[in-house]
């Protein structure tokens, strides 16, 4: 079994400095364009990511 990096019981921000495991702010806006990467939620303007999601 392998560890998990994000804790799974809290809402993860592009902005946050654990995400740059995925490269940067914009790459993670290039993905959410085109429908891939980690499954997103917005919250009013904001973009943010379940920690289960990131873990898959």
């Amino acid at each position: 079994m392998m560890a998990n990096i994000f804790d799974a019981d809290r809402i993860h921000f592009p902005e946050d400095p654990e995400m740059r495991v995925f490269g940067s702010i914009e790459k993670l806006a290039q993905w959410r364009h085109r429908n891939v990467g980690p499954a997103f939620i917005r919250i009013g303007r904001r973009i943010g990511y379940h920690g289960t999601d990131l873990n898959t």
